[in-house]
């Protein structure tokens, strides 16, 4: 049945010119498994006076369900969660007033002491979401087969720094670097860079990546960590900006964008005024509207100007992410200069986004202000603001897409490599597999699903969109012509 719906996706003539175009590339690529055999498949599941009352949102946009179900028992540590509490309400009491609900974010997200990604694992089957590399090994082998593409339409140069926003575990680029280690050439020019902020993932990202100390140093006397996987040197970094510039470099965000704080705005009789978080008489949480124009107005303003009167006319909310914008300009900068190129991969919308933060935790939605710190929070990402955002900072980029991840996927091989992990695996590996697979590529609930109805897969091939930021001297990539 698998390989019937294999078949009927994504094997249009356009995806199967494309697979051709790959051919070549696809054909060098080691498609192994974690236990390093050649196509065998691994199961890898592993307010106050001073404030307007605020009015509740009219309307909002979908909210993507993918992966959630009903996990095994997992929880984050309570005096995490009190701590930031009283961080958050410490903080409102010395400004004397709400703070915007950007810097609500990215203190429950980031805060050192007890934010969300600081101190646990929060990914996979017993954390509190699951990403697509944690679905199948597919999706970084694939990820994998765009790079090396991508590396050769820059001339194969013989340094490249290969640098990871956000890495979660480090699976993406464990499977990454596995899947092209046939590639000498490739993988031999690789340093390999980890922009990270969490001691605790990544304390895991490098038993992921099989790190070791390297016996000899570097040229700046610096003790260098390697990764088995080719012997590819991994550094970490707590920002791009510390990420060395002056190679050619190729930048993967696989949903980190909508990790980025946002800023959420109301129109009203006054214009467009800022949602924000205050503490209620009775010590909660609780949001308020701005009384006054904030400083986040200015991106308003900007992302306004971006936009076609249509798709503004009847709109009464709107979210902007001034660091999602910020982050642009530096990809943009780095590839307009040094050369490469970016793929950003996340769920979100190629237009303006009206209202969309969740929350998410033990993979089911709770309310944003329930319990900080001890849920993650995130947004659609605005596909058009990144492409305007890079389009004003560089002349010598072009960005391609979006696209949807199945497309992207599946232009790049997908069914391919299902096919040919179907041929060496068990029945139950199987199962696993087709369920991996429609989590990657399907779009909605999974038709072939006879297990328990809180857990059937749900697509991710349309919710998630492909972007690519690109020299524009180099080309255009796979699989966007």
């Amino acid at each position: 049945m698998l390989r019937k719906l294999v078949q009927s996706r994504c094997l249009s003539n356009g995806v199967r010119s494309s697979l051709h175009s790959l051919t070549r590339v696809s054909s060098t690529l080691s498609f192994s498994s974690s236990t390093g055999t050649t196509n065998s498949f691994e199961e890898e599941l592993d307010h106050k006076n001073h404030t307007s009352p605020l009015v509740e949102p009219s309307s909002t946009i979908s909210i993507d369900r993918s992966g959630l179900h009903n996990p095994p028992a997992h929880t984050h540590e309570p005096s995490s969660g009190s701590e930031l509490v009283k961080h958050l309400k410490g903080i409102i009491k010395f400004r004397g007033g709400p703070i915007s609900i950007a810097e609500y974010m990215e203190e429950v997200l980031t805060n050192p002491k007890a934010g969300f990604y600081i101190n646990s694992d929060v990914f996979g089957s017993e954390g509190d979401f699951v990403t697509s590399p944690e679905v199948s090994q597919m999706f970084g082998e694939l990820v994998g087969v765009w790079t090396v593409c991508l590396w050769e339409q820059m001339g194969r140069p013989d340094k490249v720094n290969i640098v990871e926003l956000g890495p979660g575990r480090g699976t993406l680029m464990a499977d990454l670097l596995r899947g092209t280690s046939k590639v000498a050439n490739f993988t031999k020019s690789l340093h390999a860079h980890m922009v990270e902020c969490s001691p605790a993932l990544r304390d895991l990202q490098y038993k992921t990546l099989k790190c070791a100390p390297e016996d000899v140093r570097s040229d700046s006397g610096d003790e260098r960590v390697m990764s088995q996987f080719s012997n590819v040197p991994i550094s970490w970094h707590s920002t791009l900006e510390q990420v060395p510039s002056g190679l050619p470099t190729i930048i993967i965000g696989h949903e980190f964008y909508d990790a980025l704080p946002v800023h959420q705005f109301q129109k009203t009789t006054r214009g467009w005024c800022e949602k924000m978080v205050d503490v209620a008489d009775d010590s909660r949480f609780h949001f308020v509207l701005s009384p006054h124009p904030t400083p986040a107005n200015l991106y308003v303003m900007k992302r306004l100007k971006w936009a076609v009167k249509e798709e503004i006319a009847k709109l009464e909310h709107i979210e902007v992410c001034p660091k999602g914008m910020e982050l642009t300009h530096e990809i943009a900068k780095r590839v307009g200069s040094d050369g490469g190129g970016a793929l950003i991969i996340d769920y979100g919308l190629n237009g303006v986004v009206s209202d969309s933060l969740q929350a998410i935790r033990k993979h089911k939605f709770v309310d944003i202000l329930d319990n900080p710190g001890t849920a993650d929070l995130s947004a659609y990402v605005d596909f058009a603001s990144i492409r305007h955002s890079a389009e004003e900072t560089s002349e010598n980029v072009s960005i391609y897409g979006p696209i949807s991840q199945s497309q992207f996927l599946g232009s790049l091989g997908i069914n391919f490599r299902v096919e040919a992990l179907l041929e060496n695996c068990t029945d139950e590996q199987a199962e696993s597999l087709r369920t991996g697979y429609w989590r990657l590529v399907g779009d909605g609930e999974a038709p072939f699903w006879e297990g328990p109805e809180d857990q059937t897969p749900i697509g991710m091939g349309t919710r998630y969109l492909a972007m690519a930021i690109v020299n524009k001297h180099q080309g255009v990539p796979v699989p966007f012509q």
